[in-house]
């Protein structure tokens, strides 16, 4: 039995290893009592020892107790009112996991024949009943451990991508892994699978420079899907944002941590930076009849938004039953704490938040000087990396904010995304449309004088149909997820190409291959931030289904025999290669199309298939489905980008000069730099590049003339 814990210090938050021992720190505005619950292994059902943490400081319960080091299996139990109509949830029969855990030692146990309701403090609970809330033995509750060595260990250079140079690759630790051929059995699934060589390789000679993980904070599994046999694979339940989730590791306990920071300087080794999706605007514990693991049990009335009419029940912008309470000053803190932990001593380069719009919500509405978005604003640590929003929630009218985030942020274009499909695979896109997004998205983003860069394109992500389904389904298949095909977006802007689902048909094939390549090079020529999705450089399907968010099995896992027969990698290669070695599709700012003095050339002009210039009163035409944008950037290179989006051959006038073909999408290839003069003859639904290094004739004269 451990001798009681002194007062120790009440901060940092947390267990914090000295050469004595160790101190804990526990915030709990509301809370009267305080336990530390030390087991002595994961499997434990009760705790070995007891502890109160005596000391209690601005809210923070704090105990240093000798002889405790890495290694050890904790949790807490805390007390005070049994109060739901006021907030509080206390119940000191519940051990719940530290927020500010870095390492989980036992995850959540949903197993039946450990459920044990007897033990509750309050077993006649009238609004929670079982099995939605079986969290009342210490068998079922998730532990940490105490992780030593916290101080920063990344004694290597990170890569330091410019946002205009990157290009980010989404992608799931588990799924890109799991049945990889040339990843050693042991490490299929696992943070060292995805920093070994083999993914190293194929990533470097993909050229992306960034991966964007989906997240890998610890997670839990919603109780109904255990049940069904299901898994909450994307890992949109988080519970512990300082943890790293164990079963991406293949080492037990704390040794998850250093499998991390192995991956991560593997990646910047190989010149790749790591983004990691972040869900800080829910946790895991649900609506008011989820299960008490972790904040409810600790501090429920600060870590949560409550309705104000009815404080028995949660405010919900997340779909998930609760959201965090971001405007209270603690889960500030715990946000910022968690951020800067994954900089400083995981070595991530920047973050993807899930459903931002939550995150900048005083008491409901948005605001983006809210405490939160303007606490990273501020942020010295923070300032230097990448930070990415998903800019919306749910359920309220100003849900979606895209485009009103603060400057230094960058934002998923939702725009792009769908006017990118309606124009390629729907006959209601416009053309306009398609070149607004093409040029930067500055209908959205100049308003508030931020860069192209504050646009991350998208044309597919994880949420939704992959690049294949997207143009061999016009209906989702969710049967799977076991909800009657009611889950995942309807209006997924989809084309079947001719029939639903796989088709052996030669036609069918060739136009939807040729939909793939017209969507990729749109995605990969445009201005902004391209992302692309793991697995859609070689057609990776998922049978039409649309969210297989619980789906940890085939549907999701990345078929690697599918990548040898497609010929669209070496396409996508390609198109990464001159995106990166081309400045004029990555601008610093948004074309402005005026004449330069020097060579009387506007940088953009957009074009009629015979040659003339769109006025502004064309582009309101429905039937202008053929145009050019002639591109001339600060040297002497020009390009020019044909997009025909009908379903007829068109010819194009090129200008006078001596192009050459870069690529057709007709083609599953670069043409390597094939004359063409005069005009060129398109097919239906296809894009074309050409370019030349010739300038007029006229621009020649300007330069002789003013001595350049």
């Amino acid at each position: 039995m451990r001798s009681a814990a002194s007062h120790g210090s009440p901060y940092p938050l947390g267990a914090t290893v000295t050469p004595e021992g160790t101190n804990f720190a526990l915030f709990s505005e509301h809370a009267e009592a305080v336990e530390l619950c030390l087991f002595d292994s994961p499997e434990a059902a009760t705790p070995a020892s007891v502890l109160p943490l005596e000391g209690h400081c601005e809210g923070v319960f704090h105990g240093f107790v000798r002889g405790v080091g890495p290694g050890q299996v904790y949790g807490y139990r805390v007390d005070g009112p049994w109060a739901p109509e006021l907030g509080h949830r206390f119940d000191s029969s519940k051990v719940v996991l530290d927020p500010y855990v870095r390492a989980v030692a036992r995850q959540t146990n949903w197993d039946p024949s450990v459920y044990s309701y007897g033990a509750s403090k309050y077993p006649d609970r009238s609004d929670l009943s079982p099995p939605l809330n079986p969290m009342d033995s210490s068998a079922m509750c998730p532990l940490g451990i105490v992780v030593g060595d916290t101080a920063p260990r990344l004694g290597w250079s990170r890569p330091g991508t410019a946002l205009a140079d990157t290009i980010i690759y989404e992608l799931h630790v588990r799924g890109f892994t799991k049945l990889n051929p040339a990843i050693e059995p042991s490490r299929r699934g696992t943070y060292a699978g995805l920093s070994s060589e083999p993914v190293l390789e194929y990533l470097r000679g993909l050229g992306v420079t960034a991966v964007e993980l989906l997240p890998v904070q610890h997670h839990v599994d919603d109780h109904w899907l255990k049940a069904a046999g299901l898994t909450n694979y994307w890992g949109y339940q988080p519970l512990a944002y300082f943890a790293p989730e164990p079963t991406y590791s293949s080492a037990p306990g704390a040794g998850a941590v250093d499998e991390f920071r192995d991956m991560v300087r593997r990646f910047h080794e190989g010149g790749i930076e790591v983004i990691i999706d972040v869900v800080y605007n829910h946790t895991g514990e649900l609506g008011h009849e989820g299960p008490t693991l972790s904040y409810r049990g600790i501090d429920n009335a600060s870590y949560y938004r409550l309705d104000p009419h009815d404080k028995r029940r949660y405010l919900d912008f997340s779909g998930c039953g609760n959201s965090l309470n971001t405007h209270h000053p603690a889960v500030v803190r715990l946000v910022l704490d968690s951020l800067r932990y994954w900089v400083l001593e995981m070595g991530v380069d920047g973050f993807r938040f899930d459903l931002a719009t939550s995150l900048g919500r005083n008491r409901h509405d948005f605001d983006r000087n809210s405490p939160l978005l303007s606490a990273i604003g501020q942020d010295p640590v923070l300032h230097a990396v990448k930070l990415i929003a998903e800019p919306w929630d749910l359920n309220t009218p100003d849900s979606d904010q895209f485009g009103n985030f603060p400057r230094r942020w960058s934002e998923w274009n939702r725009s792009f995304r769908d006017d990118t499909r309606r124009y390629w695979l729907l006959s209601d896109g416009s053309a306009a449309s398609l070149a607004t997004r093409v040029a930067g998205s500055s209908d959205v983003f100049d308003q508030r004088r931020r860069p192209p860069q504050s646009g991350i394109n998208l044309v597919t992500s994880h949420d939704g149909f992959t690049l294949m389904d997207l143009v061999s389904y016009s209906r989702k298949r969710n049967s799977a997820n076991m909800e009657g095909n009611r889950d995942g977006e309807s209006w997924n802007h989809s084309s079947n190409c001719g029939t639903e689902g796989p088709s052996d048909d030669a036609g069918i094939q060739s136009l939807r291959n040729r939909q793939r390549r017209n969507l990729l090079a749109t995605l990969m020529l445009s201005q902004g931030v391209p992302m692309l999705v793991a697995g859609d450089e070689f057609g990776r399907t998922q049978l039409g289904n649309n969210n297989p968010y619980c789906q940890d099995n085939e549907t999701s896992w990345i078929d690697w025999g599918m990548e040898a027969g497609d010929a669209l990698p070496d396409f996508v290669r390609s198109l990464v290669r001159l995106r990166r070695s081309e400045t004029t599709f990555r601008r610093p700012a948004y074309f402005n199309g005026l004449s330069d003095p020097v060579t009387g050339c506007k940088d953009v002009t957009w074009l009629h298939p015979n040659g003339t210039e769109i006025a502004g009163s064309d582009w309101r035409e429905p039937r202008l489905r053929c145009f050019g944008a002639l591109v001339v950037p600060a040297g002497s290179a020009r390009y020019l980008m044909l997009f025909n989006g009908s379903i007829r051959s068109r010819r194009f006038a090129v200008p006078t000069g001596r192009w050459s073909l870069v690529f057709d999408t007709r083609h599953s290839r670069f043409a390597g730099g094939v004359a063409i003069g005069g005009t060129y003859e398109m097919l239906d639904r296809s894009m074309v590049l050409l370019t030349t290094d010739a300038v007029s004739e006229e621009a020649r004269a300007i330069r002789a003339g003013s001595g350049r």
